[in-house]
């Protein structure tokens, strides 16, 4: 275990998890970028490592990149409020979901669709917008190796610093 503490402090873990836009940005061996929309978020107990749940038919392009160079960036960010994490990794693995996932996916489904109501957009427009048969998700587990706050203003791109 390392001894410097988990970028990811329990309120930031929270934000993270909660109903979120999720953004997942990937390039390939010659830098072409491609992204794609995540529908979930697990953090490990220790914070240490991020897995984000992508439809792999939808994410093709950025679960091929990610194959290829382990690099991910994943951008957090509430529309409400416009706050907003960005968090880069370089050691991405795609794999199967765990028990579980699933409901983290359902969750996320609705507290997003909860998020956007009061901003005029339906629940059934979001949940078309995040659907994909349960069959065709995959988890992509990466530790974080930076991570900024992203939220428009005089603090932008500023690394995130954990609360008290």
């Amino acid at each position: 275990m390392s001894a410097n503490p988990p970028l990811i402090d329990p309120q930031h873990a929270d934000f993270l998890q909660s109903g979120v836009s999720l953004s997942v940005g990937a390039c390939d061996n010659q830098r072409m970028p491609t992204l794609a929309r995540a529908t979930g978020c697990r953090l490990s107990p220790d914070r240490r490592q991020v897995t984000i749940f992508i439809s792999a038919t939808q994410g093709a392009p950025v679960l091929r990149c990610v194959r290829e160079n382990g690099a991910i960036t994943v951008v957090f960010s509430r529309p409400s409020t416009h706050r907003t994490v960005q968090i880069k990794g370089k050691d991405a693995v795609v794999g199967g979901l765990l028990a579980g996932d699933l409901d983290i996916v359902e969750r996320y489904r609705s507290s997003f669709a909860r998020e956007l109501d009061p901003l005029g957009f339906d629940e059934i427009l979001i949940r078309t917008l995040l659907a994909a048969p349960p069959a065709d998700l995959v988890a992509v587990t990466f530790t974080p190796l930076e991570a900024y706050s992203q939220t428009p203003g005089p603090n932008a791109g500023e690394p995130l610093k954990a609360q008290a």
